[in-house]
């Protein structure tokens, strides 16, 4: 297999490009992208045997139910991220280390339930958060100290339901490696 069908792979979607304008409309779709969420993944997720839960979605790559694992501890992460970006001046939020996380106990978990049910009640409270934002709360900031840049509010929309996408392309992908 080329690098280049492996990169493919890695960003089912592509990579997440801000645009440098954002109009009302598709910062609405990426609301409803990040609220929609946790209902396409049960949707995907509900009939999948043991065996479905253990595809990766590449050679390499995480399986299923770590990608599931991932999402809730990444959207738990940018929630907070959210909430100290609106109420301190530029917050420089904290890092962690994915793939760590992803091998911890709760990562390889099988029953994927419990983080389904986090991601419901999370993207559900985080949807109220954001659709309640003014102008002015779109464009406040946290620093990522790992990239050495300020992102705003609104490209932090964008970057999270760009996730949820890429993250429920992962999963389409493990399970077109079952056949």
């Amino acid at each position: 297999m080329s690098r280049d069908n492996l990169y493919d792979l890695r960003f089912p979607i592509g990579e997440f490009q801000m645009p440098t304008e954002v109009s009302t409309e598709l910062k609405s779709s990426w609301i409803e992208m990040i609220s929609a969420f946790p209902k396409k993944l049960k949707v995907l997720t509900k009939y999948l045997s043991s065996e479905d839960k253990h595809l990766p979605y590449r050679p390499g790559g995480w399986n299923i139910k770590q990608v599931v694992h991932h999402c809730a501890d990444s959207h738990m992460n940018s929630i907070i991220r959210f909430k100290l970006s609106l109420t301190e001046d530029s917050p420089t939020i904290r890092p962690y280390h994915e793939d760590r996380w992803a091998e911890l106990s709760d990562g390889t978990e099988e029953d994927l339930n419990d983080s389904i049910d986090l991601l419901t009640a999370l993207h559900s409270k985080w949807t109220r958060l954001l659709t309640g934002l003014t102008e002015h709360d779109l464009q406040r900031k946290y620093v990522h100290p790992e990239h050495g840049t300020e992102v705003s509010i609104l490209e932090a929309i964008g970057t999270y339901a760009w996730h949820c996408e890429h993250h429920l392309g992962h999963i389409k992908l493990g399970l077109e490696n079952k056949s």
